[in-house]
């Protein structure tokens, strides 16, 4: 594996793809809880369920998709042609999902919802996790892999603000079922702008690697929960994606029943996603200069301050609001960064010590942890809500008791400012750092009998 710089047209070949991963990581988390309790008018409890439900397959499915990838012998690259034929599927069934169908009772439209956002996270995993396995293979560098990801979230961050304000936009402007239907077939040809991007973008990318792991996927998956510092890293990340995936349901119902209207949704997105589009090379630097670890403390404190500012929303100038989700975006930005930088080395470390390359299913296992800390976001601010009460309707305008438009401040902000600080405590005991990766990638060349 090249040691020197990577071309830019690499770095930005690859993070193109997160065109998609972002796309399809916002809109759901954005759209789809609002579309099932205020357009199909499916209790918060039941959306909750369906949100969740497609979510917890891919826990299944993603680790099996790495193992997948990790046997590939495609000479186009092992994990390029799973990003064309996974991603180009995803596409479909996004467009499907949300397309304006009326079964004629609640019940089949709700079953249309699920059956779709299940065949859209069986199409994402062989997307996702190929994806994410690449950087363990395109470079050994503990810093390239950094700037790599500065790339990746960079495009990340302007991808999530791209679709997240623009999804609702759509769907306001038409209105209804047909909106919803719209901004679906909208977003789907961005998901097609992504993956196609990434196909291509790669092509020139090295994928030497050492050779793939022999063993059954059982014990890939039991060697992996096995190392220590990757699985104090997952922890620290699914725990904060539970409390993004918090947030991101709760901007929609925020905007209309605390601020006073659905376009602020648009406002408020951008306020969270967008300061990751500028300071996302200053976190970086900052990582550089103190290291990883102490770049993702930081980031998330940034974080959970910002989120606890957001609980007096109710009381609060609306100024107010968007300033305290501005800074929530600040803290998101590095806390997208560092662990996404942080996943090569735990792949790499267990390369340079065995000589087997299981950058699949770690990388399987990782997105499996991401999806459900994402899915059971929504899932958690659907539990917030109907416990507040909230009435569901197929016009979105039925008025909610004070305790329902509680219950929405609490799961937009307590809950993500509390899951953040609690991540900490599994952050704390992560000990990868520069010397430690970079001792196993000089070792990743060696006879794993001759690694100590």
């Amino acid at each position: 594996m090249p040691e020197g710089t990577l071309d830019r047209r690499l770095r930005v070949g690859y993070g193109l793809g997160s065109v998609a991963t972002g796309t399809f990581g916002t809109v759901p988390g954005l759209m789809l809880l609002p579309y099932l309790t205020d357009t199909l008018g499916i209790t918060a409890a039941l959306a909750g369920v369906i949100v969740f439900a497609p979510k917890a397959w891919d826990v299944v499915l993603n680790p099996i998709a790495g193992r997948i990838s990790d046997r590939s012998t495609d000479p186009r690259g092992p994990r390029r042609p799973f990003l064309l034929r996974g991603g180009l599927a995803l596409a479909v069934f996004f467009a499907l999902m949300f397309a304006s169908v009326d079964l004629g009772s609640t019940t089949a439209d709700g079953l249309w919802v699920l059956v779709m956002f299940v065949l859209c996270a069986t199409a994402y995993a062989f997307f996702q996790v190929p994806y994410v396995a690449m950087p363990a293979e395109i470079t050994s560098s503990y810093d390239e892999r950094t700037r790599l990801m500065t790339w990746r979230v960079g495009i990340l961050a302007f991808t999530i603000m791209l679709s997240g304000a623009t999804a609702p936009a759509i769907r306001d402007a038409v209105g209804g079922r047909a909106g919803y239907a719209v901004m679906g077939v909208v977003v789907a040809m961005l998901l097609v702008a992504g993956v196609v991007g990434a196909y291509f973008g790669t092509r020139h990318a090295p994928v030497g690697a050492p050779v793939a792991d022999s063993a059954g996927l059982r014990d890939q998956l039991r060697i992996v929960a096995g190392a220590r510092d990757f699985r104090l890293l997952l922890t620290t990340f699914v725990v904060q994606a539970l409390g993004v995936g918090s947030m991101l349901a709760g901007v929609d119902y925020m905007s209309r029943h605390v601020l006073g209207g659905s376009g602020a949704a648009t406002i408020l997105f951008v306020c969270f996603v967008g300061p990751a589009v500028v300071l996302t090379p200053v976190w970086a630097r900052i990582g550089g200069r103190v290291g990883k670890k102490r770049g993702y403390v930081a980031a998330s404190l940034v974080l959970a301050l910002g989120a606890l500012l957001l609980v007096g929303g109710r009381s609060e100038p609306s100024a107010m609001v968007f300033g305290a989700t501005a800074l929530v975006g600040v803290g998101y930005a590095g806390a997208q960064v560092f662990p996404l930088a942080m996943l090569p080395d735990a792949a790499a470390v267990d390369a340079g010590r065995t000589g087997q390359n299981r950058a699949g299913v770690y990388t399987g296992v990782w997105t499996a942890g991401e999806t459900l800390g994402l899915a059971m976001g929504p899932g958690l601010f659907a539990l917030v809500l109907a416990l507040g009460g909230y009435v569901s309707s197929t016009t979105g305008d039925a008025e909610q008791p004070s305790s329902a438009v509680t219950a929405i401040v609490i799961g937009f902000s307590v809950i993500p400012a509390l899951l953040t600080l609690l991540s900490l405590v599994f952050l704390r005991r992560y000990t990868l750092d520069i010397s430690v990766v970079e001792e196993f990638a000089q070792q990743s060349s060696r006879n794993p009998e001759e690694v100590p």
